[in-house]
């Protein structure tokens, strides 16, 4: 398969913000290049490094720049449509230069090469109180109490670093009890449901748009010691599949969602067919600017928000089903 490789050059102040337009688009993996990056690599006192590569050395003068990918079909054009549309949008409204340049370099790349050139930037990483998360190809000692949580995404994103993954992984420590049953809509990686997993789930169910995703999701939970007996994963958009829903069930103590404010507003009135009374939702990947429009879808199908969390613009949602 062939992806369609998006530079899209800007200033470092602008990158948080412009991550928002592109996942508002669905386009929710990225590579950030940006030397504020390499200095905080350099003042990151948690791991002890042993030595710092050319590529992390290359930062230090990189051109700040998005990295983003979409396949070389009629999905992937239509996408990389709209982020032109978008860019113009922002371009000719940006009287005060905050996006800079917003020059876009497209390439096409195979998926044996998009699936390896970011490796060289994830490195293992704590989340909470209880996990760390790392790429198989990399070891980690001195763990303490944390449990490991080894994920390798291939071409479904998923790696822990964004705020909204790592919001719901943070959330799901304090809600997780032994014996859990999770529901996780939009797996990707599947490291949500690795993380309730190791946290004390007795099952995960994966589901996801694409075939791809899902198979990676099944992967990643198989390395990471879970099997057939305790995850299932199924390929599909529950908001228009009344076959998927009766094939997910219901009684499920826990839900996560972490997509993008209008998905969340789509799925709203069927989370509560999937939980037991009182049971959690979580979701996530919503941006401020979105948030009111899904809380109020929520509150609407009987969904009781109870806290929520936000990092850099992102939110995450805490809730409670009252059906």
């Amino acid at each position: 398969m062939e992806f369609r490789q998006i530079d899209i050059y800007t200033e470092s102040k602008a990158i948080s913000v412009l991550s928002m337009r592109l996942s508002e688009l669905g386009i929710n993996g990225f590579i950030i290049h940006d030397p504020a990056d390499f200095e905080e690599f350099l003042e990151n006192k948690e791991y002890n490094w042993d030595y710092v590569d050319d590529s992390l050395m290359g930062l230090k003068t990189v051109e700040p720049h998005i990295t983003c990918y979409v396949q070389d079909n009629e999905q992937g054009l239509a996408m990389l449509t709209s982020l032109y549309e978008t860019l113009n949008e922002l371009k000719n409204n940006d009287t005060d230069d905050f996006y800079g340049s917003l020059r876009v370099e497209v390439d096409c790349v195979r998926e044996e090469d998009w699936a390896n050139n970011w490796k060289q930037f994830y490195k293992p990483f704590n989340v909470g109180q209880k996990l760390i998360v790392k790429p198989s190809w990399e070891n980690v000692s001195n763990t303490g109490d944390r449990k490991i949580l080894e994920i390798d995404p291939a071409s479904s994103f998923g790696t822990g670093q964004h705020h909204t993954t790592r919001l719901v992984m943070e959330l799901l420590e304090g809600v997780i009890k032994e014996g859990d049953r999770l529901l996780d809509l939009g797996t990707g990686s599947g490291i949500l449901s690795i993380a309730a997993l190791l946290l004390g789930a007795k099952s995960a169910v994966m589901v996801d748009i694409f075939e791809n995703s899902v198979k990676t999701a099944l992967e990643n939970t198989d390395k990471n010691g879970f099997g057939a007996d305790r995850v299932a994963g199924y390929v599909g958009n529950i908001s228009d599949d009344e076959q998927l829903r009766d094939k997910i069930g219901t009684g499920y103590d826990c839900i996560t969602a972490n997509i993008v404010a209008d998905v969340i507003i789509s799925m709203s009135p069927y989370f509560s067919g999937f939980l037991k009374k009182e049971g959690t939702l979580i979701v996530s990947g919503i941006i401020t600017e979105r948030l009111k429009e899904v809380t109020d879808a929520l509150t609407e199908n009987n969904i009781e928000i109870k806290s929520i969390t936000e990092k850099e613009g992102w939110n995450a949602i805490l809730c409670i089903c009252n059906k």
